[in-house]
């Protein structure tokens, strides 16, 4: 971790200090500050700017941003593909000759398929939101490109659960874990995810408060729970189940609380019962024991709190582990109170999305893909309009996806026309025909939400672009004339595109316009309180209950949560978790963030198949194979096997990363991606 630092402070000179956040896929959302010295940047510390980070940042980010800035990989021109695709050839162009090619390649596409068959592909790269949904969003809905979203690949799962069990209203900020009794960490590995929940789950666990852990491995924050379940990937629905069946079995239902506030009750219990302990013991791999003191702890401690990481949902019963999880505190009457409820901060933040996005550019009927489809309306579209131009941008989709030859064939297929937008010549940007060069988030301004805690964060560039290099809004500005597109909602400032984002009558903005939030300090938007389950008001369901049985649901089969078997398992689940030196793909590309790629393994699985530690080790299944050093920990739990996400193929003597191994098929709700459903066989080299 690094330590804070002031803002502008300057040493005669000396490094000037200036005020950032940072953009990546991760909760926390941090302040920086930001040292330059002679247009470099020096260093990277956390700042006192947001109360919740408190100065302190991931030691992957401060050793890495300086390099990801200035290293020998940034790109700063615009480049052509000169040679086969995939050969490595390309030349430098200037910006009206790459934009130029965009629109000649974009246009043929048109001509021939209709603009439906051009499409962006994105993800979670920046996270502000002007680079991740504005100008952007608006380009593409005007050129009438087939609409794509992009939560199946995370939190899509989880939203479409929590929207079936609660509605469309918020939860707990997590600072509310700070007044809880019971703390459950379900899935979410903070330490690499949610850094500073880590000191404030410890304080109030020094002031006597529980802490419960579910994640099969043994993480750092696992290590200080009184309680760690190492389930089995893919089983939550299970235990939820248990539990509840458990806290029946104990009178321990607060029938106060589920007549006035819950529907479907009967029915979830019922289904409950199914899987008494000794039965869920045996589908989640955990000891009756545990599961009883679990159920237990629910019993005795109120307020409880609950924060929910991406990993319960990554499965085929992702949305059934889920919302049986919600289920807990809706049984037990814990909701209303301070540290009683579940985490979820969208509420406090009234993003106006149509506003920057603007739908209404986009003509009528237009569709709307799952990304994970995209590879085969590239390959086999059938009846389907095919893809035949994809925009990548945000993202790195060969390191990221499922099914990641699907792909990489995908991107390399003759009749595709390929655009990437990134820092760095990523796997993806290898694949593209023309590589547009994109600003750092030092280089431009934007503003910052949170998933992990309640502040509102403006940032300012600190530097002049490197190079030829554009942030998002720009270059889709420059998209859009090249285009003919004279709609006045181009002509946008970042200034005007963050005043649209969120309305400077919310009372935490004092009434200052977004863009003129100082950067130095972050709002707290608790100040007018969001609406949460029952705290202020009914869950929004059709009820208005708290919905453990959805008639909604019902129309998909799945009216109640179900657990499903997983089909034809190989010996091991492979897990690819975060890791603690990249977020998701971010640093991939440094040969100093590539020392943690190896794969974990319980030491009595290791003994059954006479393994060393250290040894080179093949991961295989029907769809590929890695080969892989060999750490022997019992920090993982047997039959499962750990290898961190966000590897670049350039690491892989196969050509192939642990995402070639994932397959294909989705979770229960919102088409999903299961990453967790990977099985494999392990072999020595």
């Amino acid at each position: 971790m690094s330590d804070a630092a002031p803002d502008g402070g300057k040493a005669p000179g000396g490094p000037v200090s200036h005020s950032a956040v940072c953009p990546l896929d991760c909760a926390d959302t941090c302040s920086l500050a930001i040292d330059l010295q002679d247009g470099r940047v020096s260093r990277v510390r956390g700042s006192t700017a947001n109360p919740f980070t408190r100065g302190r940042i991931c030691a992957k980010v401060a050793q890495a941003l300086p390099s990801q800035v200035h290293g020998e990989g940034r790109l700063l021109r615009p480049l052509l593909r000169e040679g086969s695709r995939g050969s490595g050839r390309f030349r430098p162009a200037s910006w009206d000759e790459a934009l130029d090619a965009v629109y000649e390649g974009f246009d043929r596409v048109r001509v021939r398929y209709g603009s439906e068959a051009i499409a962006p592909l994105y993800y979670g790269g920046p996270m502000g939101l002007l680079a991740h949904g504005s100008m952007d969003k608006r380009f593409f809905h005007r050129l009438g490109a087939s609409r794509v979203d992009a939560s199946p690949l995370c939190a899509g799962v989880s939203d479409a659960a929590w929207n079936s069990v609660f509605g469309d209203i918020g939860g707990i900020p997590f600072t509310e874990l700070g007044d809880a009794r019971l703390i459950v960490v379900w899935g979410n590995n903070i330490t690499n995810c949610n850094l500073h929940l880590t000191t404030l789950i410890r304080d109030e666990r020094s002031r006597g408060a529980r802490l419960v852990v579910i994640d099969p491995k043994r993480t750092r924050i696992a290590r200080d729970a009184d309680l760690h379940l190492p389930l089995l990937p893919g089983t939550d629905v299970v235990l939820a189940y248990a539990v509840a069946a458990e806290l029946e079995r104990m009178n321990a239902i607060d029938t106060a609380f589920v007549e006035t506030w819950v529907s479907g009750t009967e029915a979830f219990l019922a289904e409950a019962r199914r899987y008494p302990v000794e039965r869920a013991a045996g589908l989640c791999g955990l000891p009756a024991e545990q599961i009883r003191q679990f159920a237990r702890l629910w019993r005795d401690l109120s307020p409880a709190a609950m924060t929910v990481g991406v990993a319960p949902e990554r499965n085929r019963n992702g949305g059934a582990g889920l919302r049986a999880a919600y289920a807990l505190p809706a049984l037990t009457g814990n909701f209303g109170p301070r540290g009683a409820g579940i985490c979820n901060v969208s509420g406090f933040f009234p993003i106006a999305e149509d506003a920057l996005a603007r739908p209404d550019l986009a003509p009528d009927g237009i569709r709307e893909l799952n990304v994970l489809d995209i590879p085969a309306l590239v390959m086999a579209p059938g009846d389907s309009t095919p893809l035949r131009a994809l925009f990548i941008y945000n993202h790195n989709p060969v390191a990221v996806h499922p099914e990641a030859a699907a792909m990489q064939a995908a991107l390399r297929h003759e009749d595709l026309f390929v655009v990437g937008s990134d820092l760095t010549m990523t796997d993806s940007m290898a694949l593209a025909d023309v590589i547009l060069p994109a600003a750092t988030h030092l280089e431009y301004g934007d503003l910052y939400c949170a998933y992990g805690h309640t502040y509102l964060q403006r940032s300012a560039p600190v530097m002049t672009p490197l190079g030829d290099c554009l942030p998002n809004t720009e270059l889709f500005r420059r998209l859009a004339r090249r285009f003919g597109f004279t709609e006045n909602c181009f002509r946008d400032s970042d200034a005007a595109l963050m005043d649209q984002a969120i309305a400077a009558d919310h009372p935490a903005l004092a009434g200052r316009r977004p863009s003129e939030l100082p950067t130095d300090t972050a709002i707290d938007m608790t100040a007018t309180p969001a609406p949460s389950v029952i705290r202020h008001g009914p869950p929004r369901t059709p009820s208005g209950r708290i919905e453990l049985y959805s008639e909604k649901l019902a129309a998909q089969g799945d009216a109640l949560p179900r657990f499903k078997s997983l089909a034809n398992p190989r010996r091991f689940i492979l897990v690819s978790p975060a890791s603690e030196r990249r977020i998701n793909s971010t640093f991939g590309g440094l040969a100093s963030h590539r020392d943690d790629i190896a794969c974990e393994m319980h030491p009595r699985d290791a003994a059954d198949l006479s393994l060393a530690n250290g040894a080179q080790v093949r991961l295989h299944n029907d769809q590929g194979a890695v080969v892989l050093p060999l750490w022997i920990t019992d920090d993982v739990r047997p039959g499962t096997v750990f290898v961190p996400k966000g590897a670049w193929i350039g690491d892989s003597p196969t050509g192939q990363t642990v995402n070639a191994l994932i397959p294909g098929h989705r979770a229960d709700l919102a088409g999903g991606a299961c990453y967790y459903d990977c099985t494999v066989d392990v072999a020595p080299l």
